[in-house]
């Protein structure tokens, strides 16, 4: 059941969609809603999102999908005509592409394993938490086929990373492993408790977790304390 504001924003994005080809802006959404501010938006998105009405489409700017509508929702407004009046019509019989279908071509589905620490290691989290669509492009293997198979998401908790680029609420792409080369940014499972991001430093029989943040300091412990589940192979962010 979507609240009322929820259902007319979908509707205003649909409506969007098949007149203009684009979603409207966050400004043109709290305009039309009557919102104060763009964080209401944000909230309505994120609500539509997880109740499967609308996907976001990653690395690509007001970029969402309409993945259903409602029982009951009025009918599809037919398309506007071309408002410049200066471009010329388009041939009746010229091809045009379905966005909607290249952009599935183009993206794989990860199980999402909840979020992994980027600062104080915390609970491991082994169970998925739902799943990830990524450009297949992250996976594309030697042969230019996307290698799903082994590869996980995480959601990043904390700021130890942010010097690699790795901020709080990044989603990270991992290929499972049980072994990196040293200065690997890998997951590293703490004495099968605990799970943290970091870089992978051997010394001995000493395995130092560098963080890429000088406020937070390595983690030094006896390597077989240390289990690695996975190394980063792709980073993905909204905006």
């Amino acid at each position: 059941m979507l609240t009322r504001k929820q259902k007319e924003l979908l509707l205003l994005i649909r409506d969007r969609l098949v007149a203009d080809g684009v979603p409207p802006s966050f400004d043109e959404m709290k305009t039309a809603l009557g919102l104060k501010s763009k964080s209401g938006i944000h909230r309505l998105i994120t609500g539509l999102e997880e109740r499967g009405f609308i996907k976001r489409l990653p690395h690509r700017a007001r970029a969402l999908e309409i993945i259903r509508i409602p029982e009951g929702a009025e009918p599809k407004p037919a398309p506007r005509k071309n408002r410049a009046a200066n471009l010329r019509e388009i041939p009746r019989n010229m091809h045009m592409p379905d966005m909607a279908a290249i952009a599935a071509a183009q993206s794989v589905s990860l199980p999402l394993y909840g979020r992994i620490a980027a600062g104080t290691p915390i609970e491991a989290l082994r169970d998925p938490h739902g799943s990830v669509d990524i450009p297949a492009g992250l996976l594309a293997s030697s042969r230019g086929r996307a290698d799903i198979a082994g590869h996980y998401a995480l959601e990043i908790s904390g700021d130890s990373m942010i010097d690699a680029g790795i901020l709080d609420g990044d989603r990270v792409i991992i290929r499972a492993c049980d072994t990196a080369e040293n200065g690997a940014i890998v997951v590293a499972l703490i004495d099968k408790q605990e799970a943290t991001l970091k870089y992978l430093k051997r010394e001995g029989n000493i395995i130092a977790l560098e963080p890429a943040n000088k406020n937070y300091t390595p983690l030094r412990l006896p390597a077989s304390s240390v289990e690695v589940q996975g190394k980063l192979v792709g980073l993905l962010r909204r905006y």
